[in-house]
C-alpha cells in the first residue's frame, strides 16, 4: 500500500483482455473524433461511433426555428441575421423610456472592418483517424504551400481562393508514431458575405490569433499558463483566460471579450488514489469514487475536460479496446500517439459518460480515462468552505470594473502589436477597434418600498434592511403554536435564542409567542431527530418548527425536511447552532424571524404594482443529484395584487433536460387558485423561464409556448388569454461599466449590444461590493399583453425587490428566485415531491 510507482494499490486485476466496463467495447480517452463546427462559430467534438451501442437517453427532436419576420427598420453593415428570431414583426422599437439617458462601457470590441469577399468551405477528413485538433492543424500545415492562406478548426477549412481541384488527397507523416495519414480534402460549400455560417469564420480566426498569443486551449476556451498565480499552500494555480465570442448585434458586429479564469490543482487523480488507499485500506475504493464522481478532470496531453461519472476498478491500463486500425491496449496506445509511458499499469480507469449534446446526436460510447493522465480542476465543496481559500481566490478573480477594463484594454493590445496575429487579420481584412463600445443605458428611478407603518425610497444601494427594522413588516400573522427542536447540551443555550427571537419579532410588530422547546439527545444522530420531531407533530399541530443543528450534515438536514416537506407537511426553519450567539445575534435573529414570518404567509414588504389582474409566473429547473437524468421543474405564481402570497408546484422529468412538458399542466393548477383566491382568472399573465440554453429557445418557442396557448385558451373559454413569455439568461458574459465603476442598480440596456432580431434587454438589478456586477438578459419570446418594451422593462424591475429571504434587490424576478429555491430544496434533499398541503406557502425560503 505505500507505493503506487512501483506497483499497485490496487491488488489483483484481470488478466490481460479486453476491458469488461459497463459498455460491451471501450474506447480510449481521446475517443476518436470528428470535428464538427456549429452555426455560430463554436466547435465541438463529436465521437466517432465504433460500437454502435444501444441509446440510453431519449432524444429530443428541437423544431426548426421560424422565419425571419420582415423588418421596418434598416440596418446597416449587416452580415448575417441570427438564427433565433424572437422579435415580433409589428414592433417597431423595442426601446424604453423611462429614467435617466447615461452612456456606459461595455466589454465589446467593433469589427472596423471584415472579411467580405467570397469564401470556400471544405471538409477535411484524416485517415486513419485523428483525435486532437492540434495534430490535425499541424498535420494539414505541412501543405500550406498547396492550400495556400486557409483557416481550419479541425473539420472545416476556408480558403479565399478556390483550390485546383474540388477533391484533394494529400499526405503527412504523424510525428508521435510515424504512421503515414491520408488527408482528404472536399469542397463542400461557397459562402458569400450574406450566409449564415460567415460569422463562423470570424470566430475561428480569433481563436487562432488567440493561439498566437500563446494562449493554452483548456476544454473550451483559451487560458494564459504563463501568467499563472500559484495559491500557496494548497496546491493550487489560478491561470487567467479569455473568452471571445462574435456576433452580428443590432447594427454592428461586435466581438465579446471576457476576463475568465481556471482553477487548476496539481494533484492528479492518481494521487487522490494514492492518498486515499493509504488512508482507508479496506473502504477505498468507495471513498474513491466519492472524491472524484462528479468532478471535472483535464487531461493534459490533449486539453480537453471531462466529467466523472464513475470508477471500473474491473479494468486497467493493460486492457484493450477496438480501433479502426485493431485492437490495441491503453498502453500502446498512450505510448505510441502521446509518448506518455504509463507508470502504475494496475490502477483502475475513470469512466465518463459522453455529454448531452453527443447524445443527441446518437453518440453514447463511454469514455476512460486514466488516473494517472487527468488532474482535477476547479474547487470542491470542502475547497468552498475554507474561508481562507476562497479569500485567497477572490483576491485573484473578482475583478472591478476599473482592473476588468484595463485588462481587456492589454489584451486588445497584446493582439494589435503581436506580430503573427496582426498577419493573420490581415490576410483576412479583419481588424478590431482599440476602446471598448460605449452604450446608451438608462437609470431607472428607485422604488418605494411599503412597509407597516410607512412607505420609504429605496437608496442607492438598495438595502433597506433598517427601514424594515425600524417600521415594521407590511402583514405578519400571529406565531401561536410552534415548536423548537435542539441538542440536548445546548437546552440552556437555545431557549436563550428563543428570547432573543421573541425580542426581534417585536421589534418589527411581528407577535411570536413560547414555543414547545423539545431537546435531542446527540448519540441519537438522525433517528433521534425524527423521532423527537414525531414527537412534536403528535402533541400538536405546529405553524412551524425552528431545528437548532450543531453542523451541516446533508444526511440530517435532509432526512428533516424530507419528513417536514413531504411526510408531514409543515414548515421548518433550520438554523446552525454557531449562529445562535454572538455579538450580531440580534441582526441574525431579525432576518430569521422574517423568514419564519414568510412560511407562515406573512408578508414583510411590498412595491406598486399599477396592474391590475396580474399574475406572475417564475419557472426553473434543478437536475436531482440523487438521480442522473432527472430534472425537476418548480412553478412559482403569484396569487394576488401585492404579488406577496404565491403558489407552487414541482414536476418530474426524465429526458435530463432543462425543457419541462409539464409547465403547462402546473399552470391550470396555477390559475385554478388564482381564481379560487381571488373570484377570477388573471387579465394578464407574465412568465419568467429560467433554466434555457441558447440552443433550447425554438423548442421553448414551438413547444413549451404553443402548448401553453393552447391549455390557457381552453381555460379562457375559447379566447386568447393575454401571456408574456420571458426567457431570463443569468450566465451571460456581457459587462457594463460606469465611469470606471459599477453601474447603479436599475440600469437597463436595450441597444447596440443587444441582439437586432431578439425582443431582448439587459437589466442590472442589485449592487455588489466586490467584482463587477453582471447584468442579466431577458429575451421576450412571445407577447399578446400588449404591454410598452419600457413597462415590461420597469415590471421586471420592480419584481428584483419582492424576494423576501433579502431586503435588498435581487438578480432576477422574485418568482424565478422562488422557483429556484424550490427546485434546488427538491432536487438536492427531497428528491420526491413535496406535499401539496404546503403549495399555499413560501416553505422552501
Amino acid at each position: 500500500m505505500s507505493s503506487m510507482m512501483s506497483g499497485s494499490i490496487i491488488g489483483r486485476t484481470r488478466a490481460r483482455g479486453r476491458a469488461r466496463g459497463p459498455a460491451t467495447e471501450t474506447t480510449p480517452s481521446e475517443p476518436l473524433t470528428r470535428t464538427r463546427t456549429s452555426g455560430r462559430g463554436r466547435t465541438s467534438a463529436a465521437m466517432f461511433d465504433m460500437t454502435k451501442l444501444a441509446d440510453t437517453v431519449p432524444k429530443v427532436t428541437v423544431p426548426k426555428p421560424q422565419a425571419a419576420p420582415k423588418r421596418n427598420v434598416q440596418r446597416q453593415t449587416r452580415v448575417v441575421e441570427d438564427s433565433i428570431i424572437t422579435r415580433p414583426e409589428g414592433l417597431s422599437s423595442k426601446k424604453g423610456k423611462s429614467g435617466t439617458t447615461v452612456r456606459m462601457s461595455t466589454n465589446y470590441f467593433k469589427l472596423t472592418s471584415i472579411t467580405d469577399f467570397m469564401l470556400y468551405q471544405y471538409r477535411v477528413d484524416f485517415a486513419p483517424e485523428e483525435e486532437t485538433t492540434a495534430a490535425k492543424i499541424q498535420l494539414l500545415k505541412n501543405h500550406k504551400e498547396v492550400l495556400g492562406g486557409y483557416i481550419f478548426d479541425g473539420s472545416v477549412m476556408f480558403t479565399a481562393m478556390k483550390l485546383e481541384r474540388d477533391v484533394m488527397e494529400l499526405y503527412s507523416t504523424r510525428e508521435t508514431d510515424g504512421t503515414k495519414m491520408r488527408i482528404t480534402v472536399r469542397l463542400v460549400g461557397v459562402l458569400s458575405t450574406g450566409d449564415p455560417q460567415y460569422l463562423q469564420v470570424f470566430n475561428i480566426l480569433v481563436r487562432r490569433c488567440l493561439q498566437g498569443l500563446n494562449l493554452q486551449l483548456v476544454g473550451r476556451h483559451y487560458f494564459d499558463a504563463q501568467s499563472s498565480v500559484p495559491i500557496r499552500n494548497y496546491s493550487l494555480e489560478l491561470w487567467p483566460g479569455y473568452i471571445t465570442s462574435i456576433r452580428q448585434h443590432e447594427d454592428e458586429i461586435l466581438m465579446c471579450t471576457e476576463v475568465t479564469h481556471k482553477v487548476m490543482r496539481m494533484e492528479t487523480v492518481h494521487d487522490i488514489l494514492r492518498r486515499v488507499a493509504q488512508n482507508n485500506p479496506h473502504t477505498f475504493q468507495e471513498e474513491f469514487k466519492k472524491k472524484v464522481i462528479g468532478t471535472i478532470v483535464l487531461t493534459d496531453y490533449s486539453n480537453k475536460t471531462y466529467r466523472v461519472d464513475d470508477v471500473d476498478f474491473t479494468v486497467s491500463p493493460r486492457n484493450t479496446f477496438k480501433r479502426p486500425s485493431g485492437e490495441t491496449c491503453y498502453l500502446e496506445y498512450y505510448k505510441n500517439a502521446y509518448g506518455i509511458i504509463i507508470k502504475d499499469q494496475q490502477q483502475p480507469l475513470l469512466v465518463s459518460q459522453p455529454k448531452q449534446r453527443d447524445r443527441r446526436r446518437g453518440i453514447n460510447n463511454l469514455i476512460y480515462l486514466i488516473p494517472e493522465l487527468c488532474r482535477t480542476t476547479g474547487i470542491t465543496d470542502e475547497m468552498r468552505s475554507n474561508f481562507s481559500l476562497m479569500r485567497a481566490l477572490a483576491e485573484h478573480t473578482r475583478l472591478g470594473p476599473a482592473t476588468r477594463q484595463e485588462r481587456l484594454r492589454k489584451f486588445q493590445d497584446r493582439l494589435r502589436t503581436t506580430p503573427q496575429v496582426q498577419k493573420d487579420l490581415k490576410q483576412w481584412n479583419m481588424s478590431l477597434s482599440d476602446e471598448l463600445v460605449t452604450v446608451p443605458a438608462r437609470v431607472l428611478d428607485p422604488e418605494k418600498i411599503f412597509l407597516q407603518k410607512a412607505q420609504c425610497t429605496v437608496g442607492q444601494k438598495n438595502d433597506w434592511t433598517q427601514e424594515v427594522k425600524s417600521r415594521g413588516l407590511l402583514s405578519a400573522p400571529v406565531l401561536k403554536k410552534w415548536g423548537i427542536l435542539c441538542p440536548n447540551s445546548q437546552l440552556r443555550a437555545c431557549k436563550e435564542f428563543e428570547l432573543t427571537l421573541q425580542k426581534a419579532a417585536a421589534a418589527i410588530d411581528f407577535k411570536v409567542e413560547d414555543g414547545v422547546v423539545y431537546s435531542v439527545q446527540e448519540e441519537q444522530g438522525i433517528a433521534g431527530y425524527i423521532q423527537a420531531l414525531d414527537y412534536l407533530l403528535s402533541s400538536f399541530t405546529p405553524q412551524i418548527i425552528l431545528i437548532i443543528l450543531q453542523n451541516k450534515r446533508a444526511d440530517r438536514y435532509n432526512a428533516l425536511k424530507r419528513r417536514c416537506c413531504v411526510d408531514r407537511a409543515v414548515a421548518t426553519q433550520v438554523v446552525l447552532l454557531k449562529n445562535t450567539e454572538g455579538k450580531n445575534i440580534f441582526s441574525v435573529a431579525s432576518k430569521i424571524v422574517i423568514q419564519m414570518c414568510c412560511k407562515i404567509g406573512g408578508a414583510p414588504w411590498s412595491i406598486e404594482i399599477p396592474l391590475s389582474g396580474l399574475m406572475v409566473v417564475g419557472f426553473d429547473v434543478y437536475h436531482d443529484t440523487a438521480s442522473r437524468g432527472v430534472s425537476i421543474g418548480a412553478l412559482v405564481a403569484s396569487m394576488n395584487k401585492a404579488l406577496s402570497r404565491y403558489f407552487s408546484a414541482v414536476s418530474y422529468q426524465h429526458s435530463g433536460e432543462e425543457l419541462s412538458n409539464e409547465l403547462s399542466i402546473n399552470m391550470c393548477k396555477a390559475l385554478q387558485k388564482f381564481q379560487s383566491m381571488n373570484g377570477s382568472l388573471p387579465e394578464r399573465i407574465i412568465i419568467y423561464r429560467d433554466g434555457v440554453g441558447e440552443g433550447q429557445i425554438p423548442f421553448v418557442m414551438e413547444h413549451e409556448v404553443e402548448l401553453l396557448k393552447g391549455r390557457l385558451k381552453e381555460i379562457y373559454g375559447g379566447r386568447h388569454a393575454k401571456m408574456t413569455f420571458i426567457i431570463v439568461t443569468k450566465r451571460i458574459n456581457s459587462r457594463v461599466f460606469y465611469n470606471k465603476q459599477n453601474p447603479p442598480p436599475g440600469t437597463i440596456v436595450d441597444d447596440v449590444i443587444t441582439l437586432a432580431q431578439r425582443y431582448d434587454f439587459f437589466l442590472v438589478s442589485q449592487s455588489v461590493r466586490q467584482g463587477t456586477v453582471s447584468p442579466t438578459s431577458y429575451n421576450i419570446i412571445y407577447d399578446n399583453v400588449g404591454l410598452e418594451p419600457d413597462k415590461i422593462q420597469r415590471l421586471t424591475y420592480k419584481l428584483t425587490h419582492m424576494y423576501f429571504n433579502w431586503s435588498g434587490t435581487v438578480r432576477v424576478p422574485a418568482p424565478v428566485q422562488y422557483a429556484h429555491k424550490l427546485a434546488f430544496l427538491v432536487g438536492q434533499s427531497l428528491h420526491t415531491r413535496p406535499s401539496n398541503a404546503l403549495e399555499d406557502f413560501l416553505y422552501f425560503l
